[in-house]
């Protein structure tokens, strides 16, 4: 790990203020989307999905669909592709089934035509029988199933079971006060604008090419690889311009597959772009989570331990599950001091789409139970809700009970600016009728410690070269999922070089021409990609001030940085004279940086998942009122409070919170992933799944607070995930504190309220 110097610690924001520099292409509609691409002889592909949950192929006739106007090829499953999957351990999925369905929507068969309509009529065409099997829909071994989900699987449906305990947690229940809590968080949907859309092409020298939407294009060629058994090093992967991914995008998917062995088929490129309910069944999102707290307290209001459980609903296939059901319980005790910590998860195979990560992946269901569990252990001690979580929280630059480290924490800090901003103590001392403030805390990763495919290798490589013009180009593989990683690279080297951001392009995602880079997940590009920017920024600068002060005659120190330029003997020489004096002395200037995070300190089982460089932290303070008659929820105004050290580019920074704001507030209130019997989804479209527009949002007010990190690039760390974590629960609390009753389910609809209105005695509201 590079350390970093104290410039990149002190470096005021403002210098890093700007557009972002995707601006005008985007708002003038010249950014490239995957659907947006038209390769020459472009042919277009549509998956035959199936209409079961779970059944046997019995028999496939292809030859109608092979006879129909435009077909240029047709693909079924068996013999075609080897299983891949994203974790290493895990390699349970085929592009197009084998012998048997899992889930509803499942491709079966892939077809490849001169236009989508004519590929569409060809799947109509095609004669698929099943032999249907009882569906398998609630995790747990269940009662008459007629046969697991995946038969091969030696522990039947379950998919992962962990058992940790660190500290004696059961000599701290004994000496002390306890309290119990259930919770279920539904599973929801990304909701991307942008549906998942790929462009691939077989080259006729046996290489593939393949743009799609995806926030991990070394992860996609790797599996494209292992999935088509050739050498990656023949697959080039590049993203597209993103239209959100929200984690939904951060896997290889069998579109992308299918897409490929078509285009070997058929001898063209060829395209496939998913519509809105194939999104739906392709899935990966939010997992369901049936979760269960039990803590015990001295009188005092504080935290002795803790026994945590978790049952995860994963869907079909494994996706990204062994890291989820960890995550479940991983950072429970970052945010809060919990001297004994025990935890029990499970994840179950279910023939529903297969669930992945989404924005605070697997910590937002448990970070719901907790901040709803502490509103009613404060209830009961007679505490303040915020009082209560002061006297718990996780100290700065301590290690956990699980050995996680904290370095800053601005938590503290997070709960008197929500304070403060919600003017709560004296709202809560004249309480309305109906209305009532709730709070909630969290934290975040700044980027997995490890790998997902564990190596020495750095995480985030940057090659930068400067031109004898004076343009820098800059070369990484992150993807720019809409969050402005291309802008924070681009400010972050105009900052160590000394230059305007006009002379910075940025070139990315694109595993034929750019170093590697893990992708746009867990919140790690502005840690990782920042140092490994700044790195090799600071190596150019070197060179060409090495170069500077040899030809003026002049020691290294004599020679000063100033902006688009230096000052030495002669005067101030310019950027574009420097640069070529550096070119003349060292050749055409190149430099490499390259960034891996401290090696965790953790040497259990599961001790991989959870470590970062640092953490983020979040606070956030809801204002609601119930109608005791209808049940509906008025979201009056949040007030959110992240620390994440020093922000680079604060309007990008505000923008993250906002957006994390916004989606915490549609799980809490109305998003859920609802299946029927049979396992169709119930709404598998923006008209049946219901997410937040802009007439729900209230006014949203943002606080950054917290002091730069010793470990992250000019002191930042994450902002990307953290933020949406506290607003459930705080939304959550606040309708119990204005109703008078505690839900124990998401989301919060009318139904379940007056369900809980009728049901529960109610007490006086505060």
């Amino acid at each position: 790990m590079t350390v970093p110097t104290a410039e990149r610690i002190t470096a005021p924001a403002t210098r890093l203020a700007g557009p972002r520099i995707d601006a005008w292409a985007k708002v003038t509609g010249q950014a490239l989307y995957a659907d947006d691409i038209r390769w020459p002889n472009l042919a277009y592909g549509v998956l035959l999905r199936s209409p079961h949950a779970h059944a046997r192929i019995v028999s496939m006739d292809l030859e109608p669909a092979r006879r129909m106007p435009g077909v240029l090829a047709v693909l079924a499953g068996p013999g075609s592709v080897a299983p891949y999957g994203i974790m290493p351990s895990t390699q349970d999925e085929h592009a197009l089934a084998v012998n048997k369905v899992v889930h509803v929507g499942e491709p079966v068969a892939a077809i490849a035509a001169e236009t989508r309509e004519a590929a569409a009529a060809a799947a109509r065409a095609a004669a698929v029988q099943y032999a249907v099997i009882k569906p398998v829909l609630r995790p747990g071994p269940g009662k008459g199933q007629v046969e697991p989900v995946h038969p091969e699987h030696p522990q039947g449906n379950l998919f992962k079971q962990v058992d940790l305990e660190f500290g004696e947690v059961e000599a701290a229940f004994f000496d002390s006060w306890v309290r119990e809590d259930s919770f279920f968080y539904q599973g929801n949907n990304h909701g991307a604008m942008e549906p998942h859309a790929a462009v691939a092409y077989w080259t006729p020298d046996g290489q593939v090419e393949i743009v799609t939407s995806t926030q991990t294009p070394h992860y996609v060629q790797r599996e494209l690889s292992r999935a088509l058994g050739i050498p990656a090093y023949k697959i080039r992967v590049r993203a597209s311009v993103v239209g959100g991914g929200f984690g939904g995008k951060s896997e290889a998917f069998g579109h992308e597959v299918a897409a490929v062995l078509l285009s070997r088929a058929c001898g063209r490129p060829v395209k496939i772009t998913l519509t809105r309910e194939e999104v739906f069944y392709t899935h990966r999102g939010r997992h369901p989570v049936s979760m269960r707290v039990r803590t015990a307290w001295n009188p005092a209001g504080e935290l002795q331990a803790m026994d945590f459980r978790s049952e995860l609903d994963g869907g079909a296939y494994s996706s990204y599950g062994i890291a989820t059901t960890y995550y479940t319980g991983a950072l429970q005790p970052v945010t809060y001091r919990i001297p004994a910590y025990r935890f029990h998860g499970e994840r179950w195979y279910t023939t529903k789409p297969p669930c992945g990560p989404k924005r605070g992946h697997g910590t937002t269901q448990p970070r719901a139970l907790v901040e709803i569990h502490l509103d009613r252990v404060a209830r009961a001690l007679g505490l303040d809700p915020l009082e209560l979580r002061r006297r718990n929280l996780t100290p700065p630059h301590s290690i956990t009970v699980n050995q996680l480290e904290v370095t800053t924490s601005g938590l503290a800090e997070c709960l008197d600016a929500v304070e403060a901003m919600s003017d709560w103590r004296a709202r809560r001392l004249q309480p309305e009728p109906n209305r009532g403030l709730g709070v909630a805390c969290s934290a975040y990763l700044s980027g997995a410690g490890l790998p997902i495919y564990w190596n020495p290798l750095p995480h985030s490589g940057v090659r930068m070269a400067v031109n004898r013009d004076g343009g820098v180009q800059v070369f990484c593989g992150l993807t720019d999922i809409g969050q402005g990683a291309d802008t924070v690279l681009a400010v972050l080297t105009a900052h160590a070089l000394g230059l305007d951001p006009a002379r910075i392009r940025v070139h990315t995602a694109d595993t034929g021409s750019t170093p590697v880079d893990l992708g746009s997940y867990s919140s790690r590009v502005t840690m990782m990609a920042g140092h490994a920017v700044l790195m090799a920024a600071e190596r150019m600068a070197a060179l060409v001030t090495e170069a500077v002060a040899a030809r003026q005659g002049v020691a290294l120190g004599e020679v000063r940085r100033e902006q688009e330029g230096f000052w030495g003997a002669d005067g101030v020489i310019a950027w574009e004279q420097a640069v070529q004096w550096a070119e003349a002395a060292h050749g055409p200037l190149t430099t490499f940086g390259g960034y891996t995070p401290p090696p965790p300190i953790g040497r259990y089982k599961g001790s991989g998942v959870g470590p970062s460089p640092t953490y983020s932290f979040s606070a956030c303070v809801a204002d609601v009122s119930v109608d005791p008659v209808t049940g509906q929820v008025a979201v009056h105004r949040l007030w959110v409070a992240h620390d994440l050290g020093q922000p680079l580019h604060p309007s990008l920074v505000e923008g993250q919170v906002r957006g994390g704001v916004v989606m915490g507030l549609g799980e809490a209130l109305m998003e859920e992933q609802a299946f029927n019997p049979d396992g169709r989804h119930r709404g598998p479209h923006f008209l049946g799944y219901r997410m937040p527009t802009i007439l729900d949002v209230p006014p949203i007010e943002v606080a950054l607070v917290g002091e730069p990190d010793p470990r992250g690039p000019l002191g930042a760390k994450e902002v990307g995930q953290g933020p949406l974590n506290p607003v459930i629960p705080a939304v959550l609390n606040a309708i119990s504190a204005a109703a008078g009753v505690d839900l124990s389910e998401t989301p919060a609809t009318p139904d379940r309220i007056l369900r809980a209105l009728k049901t529960q005695p109610q007490r006086r509201t505060i």
